[in-house]
């Protein structure tokens, strides 16, 4: 009876070797860093708040790209305002596809995000974005990322 007993426990510890390996491959782990759009990595820390611009125009393209090597891809848009075409970085695509405000080409927007130099280019990487009516919200006045916000408490 005993023997049975210990089988069991050892069985039972056995059963949740696959479903913690699991765990660990597809859950928690994958939120590991955001695919290098957190605020400590080398791309979060270019957020400058005290750079922080507002421009209104007309979407004319809509990417995805990753802005730096071995960073999960991004939404990018190139916004034609009154005077020039702006480059503009949005947030991870990940997160962006999960939002129920979706930016496409000719929305007429208002960005509010933090004018950076990237690449020799000058660049905008969004806090906010306005669509009619609906508020896209993408980082704090500090340019905390929202989609990083429950690693804060």
């Amino acid at each position: 009876m005993r023997r049975i007993g210990i089988l069991i426990a050892i069985l039972a510890v056995l059963s949740f070797v696959p479903v913690a390996q699991s765990f660990a491959q597809g859950g928690m782990m994958m939120w590991k860093g955001g695919g290098g759009w957190g605020m400590n990595s080398q791309y979060g820390k270019m957020y400058d708040p005290k750079t922080v611009v507002t421009i209104s125009g007309e979407v004319e393209r809509v990417d995805m790209i990753a802005p730096m090597r071995g960073m999960s891809h991004g939404v990018h848009l190139q916004v034609k305002t009154e005077k020039e075409t702006v480059s503009v970085h949005l947030g991870p695509e990940w997160y962006l596809t999960n939002q129920d405000v979706k930016i496409i080409e000719k929305d007429k927007v208002e960005i509010k995000g933090s004018k950076i130099k990237f690449n020799d280019k000058s660049v905008i990487i969004a806090g906010e974005v306005k669509k009619g009516g609906e508020i896209l919200k993408l980082r704090d006045e500090n340019g905390y990322p929202v989609w990083s916000g429950w690693r804060r408490r």
